[in-house]
């Protein structure tokens, strides 16, 4: 009894949530060393934990995604869980940009009263942020170096290791790329969707063309030139409708998504109204967020330190504001998700699905009411 009663006894607030290890973790280098505690310099920290346990769950939430498309064979239910996961890691990078603004309400001035305090430590010696990054599937031989060295120098052995165990283990570009490789719902039996796309993909180029030429406001040489970057089937378009010159993009380092997978991706954006594909493209949606509010992130990121520091140095011995930039610009990780935009057609275009697809696409009851709709019409 007095065993069960422990098990369920009651726990204080401050206790379940360990506030005297978090509130009592702000230890202010400037009052360390100097005697004298530079007020700017609490923000900074908190600011910077409070990161640090977003990070922490964006770990949580992505790892437990992964593990749901890391089968044999994906659940269907599981498809909206994680899309529910990937979504609230969407809203915490959107708060993890707004908290800049916060860091922001203090001064270059007031950085400078404790910042000489800070050498060497940088964000560069964040784990979880590289961990973050690793887990969604940011490739080494892609990242920008600075001072010539590996992302991961900085980091003891131990944590090395277990950043490149996060890639052994499986990424999340890496398991949404082979649950796309085998979706059941693009197998099209005597269905030739990539040579209908083609045509559809023709017409819509044709009567961009005939628009161009017809213009009255546009001069013969902004009309050529109009014409020569709207390109054909030939172009953009190959990626998709010859393989080998996927391939070859591949091998060059210009497209990272298998061609199969890549389909599959384009498959259900131009379907995306069909039921069954309508959480597949939410899904596709999510990655894509996640990968923009990363960017954002970035972007907002170099900006503060601009305004922070000009062109001085980090305390990580980078080249602070340029080395930001640069990764903002660089670090997209599912650039062949964002290109399939550039591949899409106008639903007045879209190549009409055989019945037996459109049904197969469909939930039971749509089934019932196009076979009743079959039968009185016969």
């Amino acid at each position: 009894m007095k065993e069960e009663a422990e098990k369920y006894s009651t726990v204080h607030y401050r206790d379940y949530l360990g506030l005297d290890k978090i509130l009592n973790a702000q230890h202010l280098r400037s009052e360390q060393v100097d005697g004298n505690a530079a007020h700017e310099e609490m923000l900074f920290i908190i600011v910077h934990q409070a990161y640090e346990l977003w990070f922490k769950q964006i770990i949580h939430e992505l790892q437990s995604v992964i593990g749901l498309f890391n089968t044999d064979r994906v659940d269907e239910r599981n498809i909206g869980t994680a899309i529910g996961r990937l979504k609230r890691v969407v809203e915490i990078e959107k708060l993890l940009v707004s908290q800049l603004a916060i860091m922001e309400t203090m001064t270059p001035l007031d950085f400078l009263d404790f910042r000489h305090h800070l050498f060497p430590a940088s964000g560069f010696q964040s784990y979880q942020f590289r961990a973050f990054e690793n887990l969604l599937g940011l490739k080494e031989d892609t990242r920008i170096t600075y001072n010539g060295c590996p992302y991961s120098s900085v980091f003891t052995e131990e944590n090395q290791k277990k950043l490149q165990d996060i890639i052994k283990g499986g990424t999340l570009y890496e398991a949404i790329e082979t649950w796309l490789e085998r979706t059941p719902f693009i197998e099209l039996g005597d269905f030739d969707f990539l040579e209908s796309y083609k045509e559809a993909v023709g017409r819509m180029l044709e009567k961009e063309k005939v628009a161009i030429s017809a213009s009255a406001y546009l001069t013969d040489h902004e009309k050529e030139m109009r014409l020569k970057m709207l390109g054909g089937t030939d172009t953009f378009f190959q990626t998709v409708l010859d393989k080998e010159h996927h391939q070859q993009m591949q091998w060059e380092g210009k497209i990272r998504m298998s061609y199969d997978a890549t389909i599959a991706a384009l498959f259900i954006n131009l379907y995306r109204d069909e039921p069954i594909l309508q959480l597949p493209f939410q899904l596709l949606t999510c990655i894509i967020e996640i990968d923009d509010s990363l960017t954002t992130w970035r972007y907002r990121h170099a900006q503060m330190v601009m305004r922070m520091l000009g062109n001085k140095i980090g305390t990580g011995g980078s080249s602070g504001h340029l080395y930001l930039r640069e990764t903002a610009e660089k670090h997209h990780i599912f650039k062949d998700l964002h290109n399939i935009s550039t591949l899409l057609i106008p639903r007045s275009e879209l190549p009409v699905l055989p019945l037996k697809i459109i049904k197969n696409l469909g939930y039971y009851f749509n089934f019932q009411k196009i076979d009743d709709y079959l039968e009185d019409s016969m």
